[in-house]
C-alpha cells in the first residue's frame, strides 16, 4: 500500500526507532467518541474487557458488546465510539511487522508475514471467547502487555509505553509470533477479495490535505476537488465516513493542534489562533469552549 506522509496518520510514534512496538490504554468515561479516525502502517490488536463500544473500520461498523479481541491490518481507517456512560478500558497493542520479519526467507516469511505486509493477507475482524483461538490469543496479549514491565496506568485517561530491553523485546516478539501461529492454525487469515474501497482511499485522501492546510482557509470545495467529487456528494461521504460534516471536523483538528500548541509553547493566544488556521479571535474561543469546556488560557493553566 502506498504511504502517505501526513501528521493525520497516527502522530505519536508507535514504539522506538530500533524496536517498533508499543502498548496503550484508553479509558472511556462516558458516551463519545474514544479515538477519533486515524490509520497508521502498523498492526493493532485490541482488546475490550467488556462494556459497549463501536469500532468503526473503512466505513464498515462493527458493535462490541462484550469481551473480545479485535485486529486492525495496516492503512485501515478506523475509529473507537463508546456507546455507554459506564467506565472501560480499551488495551492496545500496535507493532510493526517488521520487527518480526526474519533474515532466512523461510515459509513463514513467504506464506504468512509477507503478504500480511502487502495487503494480501488480512487479520479476522474480531475472536470472542467462544472461538477456541481466543484464549490462547488472550495469554500471548497479556504477556505482552506485562512484558513491557508495567501496565498503563488506570489513572491516567490516555497512557502508553515501549521499552528498549532486548530480553523484554524477545518475550515480546515470542508472544507476537505465537499469535500468528495460533491465528494461522485455526485459518483465521482470509485473503484479500477485492481493492481496498476507492471511497476508504477518498477519505483518507482529503484528512492529508486537511492535515497538511490546517492553517489555511479550507473550502468545502478544495477538499471536493481533491476526489474529483461535486460538493454536495462529497459531503454526504464524508459525513456517511466520519460521522460529522468536513467543517466540523477541520474545526476539531484545528482545536486539537490549538490544545498541543497551548501546551508545548508559550505563544500568546492570539497567535495560537492565527497558527491553527482560525482568522477570527471571537470563533477560535467559541469553538475551544464548545470542544474543551474551559479557555485557551485556563486550559494552558491546568496543563
Amino acid at each position: 500500500m502506498e504511504q502517505q506522509p501526513s501528521i493525520l496518520k497516527e502522530v505519536r510514534p508507535h514504539g522506538t526507532k530500533s524496536f517498533p512496538c508499543a502498548i496503550y490504554r484508553t479509558h472511556s468515561v462516558g458516551k463519545g467518541t474514544l479515538v477519533k479516525h486515524h490509520w497508521h502502517e502498523e498492526v493493532e490488536i485490541l482488546y475490550f474487557s467488556g462494556g459497549e463500544f463501536r469500532l468503526e473500520i473503512n466505513m464498515e461498523s462493527f458493535p462490541i458488546f462484550s469481551e473480545c479481541l479485535c485486529f486492525i491490518n495496516p492503512g485501515e481507517l478506523h475509529s473507537i465510539i463508546t456507546e455507554t456512560s459506564d467506565s472501560h478500558f480499551e488495551d492496545a497493542v500496535v507493532f510493526s511487522l517488521g520487527i518480526l520479519s526474519f533474515d532466512s526467507y523461510d515459509e513463514a516469511q513467504i506464506h504468512l508475514l509477507k503478504p500480511i505486509q502487502t495487503g494480501k493477507l488480512l487479520f479476522p475482524r474480531c475472536i470472542t471467547p467462544r472461538h477456541p483461538a481466543f484464549l490462547p490469543v488472550k495469554s500471548a496479549f497479556t504477556d505482552i502487555m506485562h512484558s513491557f514491565g508495567q501496565l498503563p496506568s488506570e489513572d491516567a485517561p490516555d497512557s502508553s509505553f515501549v521499552t528498549d530491553n532486548f530480553t523484554s523485546q524477545l518475550y515480546i516478539k515470542s508472544s507476537l509470533l505465537h499469535i500468528l501461529a495460533t491465528l494461522s492454525s485455526h485459518r483465521l487469515f482470509t485473503p484479500t477479495e477485492k481493492d481496498l474501497d476507492k471511497r476508504v482511499e477518498s477519505i483518507k485522501k482529503v484528512l492529508t490535505y486537511i492535515g497538511d492546510n490546517y492553517q489555511n482557509e479550507i473550502y468545502i470545495s478544495d477538499l471536493a476537488k481533491q476526489v474529483n467529487l461535486n460538493d454536495q456528494y462529497f459531503c454526504r461521504l464524508f459525513k456517511k465516513a466520519i460521522g460529522r460534516s468536513p467543517m466540523a471536523y477541520i474545526n476539531e483538528y484545528r482545536i486539537k493542534r490549538a490544545r498541543r500548541m497551548l501546551e508545548e509553547t508559550n505563544l500568546a493566544v492570539t497567535e495560537v489562533c492565527l497558527e491553527c488556521g482560525f482568522n477570527n479571535l471571537g470563533n477560535f474561543l467559541k469553538e475551544f469552549r464548545k470542544h474543551t469546556q474551559t479557555t485557551p488560557l485556563q486550559y494552558r493553566k491546568k496543563s
